[in-house]
């Protein structure tokens, strides 16, 4: 087969191209820090990367996640604490109230005070995370205590809030009204009905025989704050479990992540120092191999 002149001149130019295209994979792979720019580059790495960022988003969205389950349980677990104050200090007034020696209006003046811890009572039943009631079941958005609507002064609703902090694992994170924010007509099992037959007694001028019942009621809604926040702290032990084990994947995940597309910035220097020097061979090779011609004698 004749060879030309014009056939080694292609064919230096086509080598040199695709010199200049290796050259510029490497520099690409440099300047980003990534085997790949276009999922083309490498399929393989490109599948495999989607999977790891879809592992990878779903464990950060988790992280969200317990940042919220954190929210509610604290701040659940903040409001019972004051609300157990608040019913220790009732129950410390009503000692007071039965004393024989007290007179009536001292009794009506106990009987003020401990409508305003009613009050307080009720706003931290009503107690809210970003808009939203927390002692209210599923109904976050209504105020799980109004003792001004005769019919429903304080809400029935028990169901619970969950959230997902691990693929399938749902944890609620809500407390249930029922067993502690109740109202009812038995004396001795609503927390704001007994609150408000004591304030009556006192008002009243009932003797020291009459108040020592409500101690009875006050401690069995301080049994039932205690046992709800014990049951709540358990969940934010798990929870923490949970989030530790998060983070672990998390840390796993940015791995993988990072073996399957960063680029070995030592290597790839290597290879572009190696297709540099090749580059360079080429051009002077062509230079060698393009004699001048006769046109060149002729100018």
């Amino acid at each position: 087969m004749r060879v030309t002149q014009f056939m080694l001149t292609q064919n230096m130019l086509r080598n040199l191209s695709q010199s200049y295209a290796r050259l510029g994979k490497i520099q690409d792979q440099l300047a980003t820090g990534k085997k790949i720019a276009r999922p083309s580059d490498d399929p393989v790495v490109a599948i495999k990367g989607m999977a790891y960022r879809t592992n990878l988003t779903e464990v950060e969205q988790f992280k969200r996640n317990f940042s919220e389950a954190h929210n509610w349980i604290d701040t659940a677990d903040s409001a019972l604490n004051e609300a157990t104050q608040v019913l220790q200090r009732i129950r410390e007034l009503v000692v007071q109230a039965s004393n024989d020696t007290y007179e009536t209006s001292q009794r009506q003046h106990i009987a003020s005070e401990i409508g305003e811890l009613k009050d307080h009572l009720v706003s931290i039943a009503n107690t809210q995370v970003a808009g939203k009631y927390i002692f209210n079941g599923s109904d976050t958005l209504n105020p799980p205590v109004n003792l001004a609507n005769s019919t429903n002064k304080v809400s029935t609703n028990s169901e619970q809030v969950k959230i997902e902090l691990l693929k399938g694992i749902e944890i609620p994170v809500n407390v249930d009204p029922t067993k502690i924010f109740t109202y009812s007509t038995t004396p001795g099992g609503g927390l704001f009905s007994d609150i408000e037959a004591l304030e009556r007694d006192l008002q009243a001028g009932k003797t020291g025989q009459d108040l020592n019942k409500y101690l009875q009621y006050l401690d069995k809604h301080l049994s039932n704050i205690l046992s709800e926040r014990a049951e709540l702290g358990a969940r934010s032990n798990r929870i923490e479990l949970m989030e530790a084990r998060v983070d672990e994947q998390e840390v796993i995940a940015h791995r993988i992540l990072s073996d399957n597309e960063d680029a070995d910035i030592e290597r790839v220097i290597t290879d572009l120092k190696t297709q540099e020097s090749v580059h360079r061979a080429a051009l002077g090779v062509g230079a060698r191999i393009i004699q001048p011609t006769l046109l060149d004698f002729l100018r």
